[in-house]
């Protein structure tokens, strides 16, 4: 005879399926947790200490189909046969960000978009942090949500959202959202359709009334163009490199305005800790989200001023015989590339290449035309990248490691230039993720 208890099965045994699976048995919920590959020794004796039954390197169909709820990893595509087949028997799949908010009553700030997630949250994060508020982070940074909900008692989260999270959820309602930007990405997930991705970031939309605000770029024509038919009554704060008439961020005259009433104020671009386009964007969102929780705008300017990035974005790693190398290993599209070629002043030998996502390299071409001296190609297949840049810049080598490709580099620069590793790709054919990519990188150019 089936538990009166409510089962819950769980795919995926990371820090966001451990976080669900201890969340689920602090709700009284009857959890199993199921990973195809094997679970690390840390969450085996999390999953022990809190008593839920586990397995690895294996799905047991029946068990894991025997719950009312179905948790998945992000990195589970609905179209796997084990969800489908779920899906056929009526069995609610969501994400560990989905069941999370169940059993949360902080205000949230959900922050999304192709490029900038993680700098934005961070910085957002830091803001609040820095003005005295209970705070807690996460989604794709941080302790997992569902993990917090279970063990800590935060006033407000700052939650770091991808497309894959937010396919997954339902019923989630943020107090406040952002949406840095929409380009091309990761499209094999969505049949090879932009609508279909542009859909998936627009569910950070879903839920909000008129209580909530929704922070947007509005340079950005797809996210504007769609955002007519998204919106209810939320209020609308936009942010822009051109100036504005009512209420959001923009820069003039090398100014970003922070036009929130009842309180406007505004600070040099110069100030920014974090320098470039791209940053003034993320650092025109992450204030006016602190702007919308009434932060002091000495908080927000001090804030913005002293933030320090993250590892592998845009990240200074050394300078050796007069030439700077940076680390920019979180750049795993075209479009992210494209902000930081962007954002070089000095002449480029740019680390390109990896798996490519059905990549879209013209995009770049005048950039690297101007900017870019030399192309250094690390991946296993390197045929697109000479094929859209071979025209273009005089010297495109191959390397097969992180180790060559600096050495390459290295040899193809002279004083002056900057070795650019942004490669507008994921990881996967070289490296474990691009972590092991940019810490390769970093390792290489310490051996100079």
């Amino acid at each position: 005879m089936k538990s009166s208890l409510k089962h819950i099965s769980i795919l995926g045994a990371g820090e966001s399926g451990t976080g669900a699976a201890i969340l689920a048995k602090k709700q009284g919920w009857e959890v199993f947790v199921s990973d195809l590959g094997a679970i690390s020794d840390k969450y085996k004796t999390e999953l022990q200490t809190a008593g839920v039954a586990f397995e690895e390197k294996q799905h047991s169909e029946a068990r894991i189909l025997d719950a009312e709820i179905i948790v998945k990893s992000p990195g589970i595509p609905d179209k796997a046969p084990l969800i489908v087949e779920a899906h056929k028997r009526g069995i609610e799949v969501i994400s560990e960000i989905e069941f999370a908010s169940w059993y949360n009553n902080a205000k949230t700030i959900a922050i999304t978009g192709t490029n900038g997630k993680t700098t934005t949250t961070l910085l957002t994060y830091h803001i609040l942090k820095k003005a005295g508020l209970n705070v807690g982070l996460a989604g794709n940074v941080g302790k997992s949500f569902a993990r917090q909900v279970a063990e800590n008692n935060f006033d407000y989260y700052v939650l770091e959202l991808s497309s894959f999270q937010l396919d997954g959820m339902f019923k989630f309602k943020a107090d406040v959202a952002v949406l840095l930007n929409i380009t091309p990405d990761h499209l094999d997930r969505y049949d090879y359709a932009l609508s279909n991705y542009i859909f998936s970031k627009f569910r950070i939309l879903q839920n909000m009334d008129e209580n909530c605000t929704f922070i947007y770029c509005s340079d950005d024509l797809t996210v504007t163009e769609n955002l007519k038919s998204h919106h209810e009554k939320v209020r609308l704060l936009p942010f822009s490199l051109q100036p504005l008439s009512g209420e959001g961020a923009f820069i003039q005259n090398d100014h970003i305005h922070f036009n929130i009433q009842p309180d406007p104020f505004n600070m040099s671009i110069f100030d920014l800790a974090l320098q470039g386009k791209h940053n003034q964007y993320n650092s025109m969102a992450a204030g006016i989200a602190a702007r919308v929780f009434e932060i002091r705008k000495d908080i927000v300017r001090e804030s913005l001023m002293d933030f320090e990035n993250i590892e592998h974005r845009l990240e200074f790693v050394a300078k050796v015989h007069g030439i700077e190398f940076i680390n920019d290993s979180k750049a795993t599209n075209v479009n992210s590339t494209w902000y930081a070629l962007e954002s070089m002043s000095n002449p480029v030998v740019w680390i390109v290449g990896g798996v490519d996502k059905g990549n879209d390299y013209e995009m770049l071409e005048e950039l690297v035309r101007t900017r870019v001296k030399a192309i250094v190609c690390m991946g296993k297949d390197n045929a697109k990248i000479h094929k859209a840049f071979s025209g273009v810049v005089s010297s495109i080598v191959d390397a097969g490691s992180a180790t060559e490709a600096v050495k390459a580099a290295y040899l193809l620069g002279k004083k002056g230039d900057t070795v650019l590793l942004s490669p507008a790709c994921a990881s996967f054919d070289l490296f474990e993720n691009y972590e092991d990519r940019g810490r390769q990188f970093k390792s290489a150019v310490r051996e100079l």
